[in-house]
């Protein structure tokens, strides 16, 4: 490699860049150095410059996988909790329980997505603004999984002069912020929502919550990848982090490849469920 060494703001500014192109080949990242990265057309990439340091490393290695636009579409989601797997106390509260690095994942992981999806527990309950203000880049548009509009209209998360809002809903819309989920069954399903927004152009979508929902799209064979962030935190009792259906047999269980980071106090668990590229 060579050229000076690529630090964490241009390294960011380069995923940015990723997730808003359709290229494969030389990215700069706005250097006069020459490109810092290439990207290649089995979903891999070769580096031009070093990461300046292991933080560095760690932030390209964890994002280039989800902005690769070989890799497109692509459905990423996110949980935080405690060691013993909790994402929230008995009584609901959540605020904190990732420290600060853990937090400004999630809101990176806003920052490169097309759209962001929470269901209506999470919006009705939590109040999300569902912005990138922790930090830079451009708000996603937002959905609401909300088949029985049981969301009030006056949630923060529908003000539309943040980012364009609206509800997945069953039957037809009786509003603009609305968009109808077509489907077989009597209920929407998780693969209902996926074809829904890939057809509107969406493709790279973020399921960000709550547990429910992740769990949802998760058994439903829908996640490509699934960010774990465990924060050293034993809650006890509360409301459990992934609810799947039980299994007899380990032969049952999921076995993603998964690559670990650490951010901050917490740790992350990158569970990877998409095959490698041929």
């Amino acid at each position: 490699m060579a050229g000076r060494p690529l630090h964490a703001t241009e390294a960011w500014h380069l995923i940015r860049q990723l997730a808003r192109s359709d290229m494969i080949g030389p990215y700069p990242a706005d250097s006069p150095d020459g490109a810092a990265l290439t990207l290649l057309g089995d979903g891999s990439w070769h580096l031009h410059r070093d990461p300046a340091d292991a933080v560095v490393a760690d932030l390209l290695a964890c994002f280039l996988p989800l902005c690769h636009p070989a890799l497109a579409p692509l459905v990423y989601a996110q949980v935080g909790q405690s060691l013993d797997g909790r994402i929230a106390t008995v009584t609901g509260a959540s605020h904190y329980i990732n420290g600060c690095d853990g937090l400004d994942h999630l809101h990176r992981l806003r920052a490169i997505a097309d759209v962001v999806v929470v269901g209506a527990g999470t919006a009705d309950s939590d109040n999300p603004q569902l912005t990138v203000r922790r930090v830079d880049g451009d708000n996603p548009d937002r959905a609401i999984i909300d088949p029985r509009r049981r969301v009030s209209p006056d949630q923060v998360v529908f003000d539309q002069s943040a980012a364009p809002t609206f509800r997945l809903v069953h039957d037809a819309p009786c509003r603009a912020d609305e968009i109808q989920v077509t489907c077989e069954s009597a209920t929407v399903t998780p693969a209902d929502i996926i074809r829904c927004l890939q057809a509107r152009g969406y493709r790279r979508i973020f399921i960000e919550g709550g547990g429910q929902t992740v769990s949802r799209f998760l058994h439903a064979g829908c996640l490509d990848h699934l960010h774990l962030i465990v924060a050293p935190m034993i809650i006890g009792s509360g409301i459990p982090a992934l609810q799947l259906p039980e299994i007899d047999e380990l032969d049952g269980a999921l076995r993603p490849e998964t690559v670990p980071f650490r951010l901050g106090s917490d740790y992350l668990f990158d569970m990877r469920f998409r095959p490698p590229p041929a």
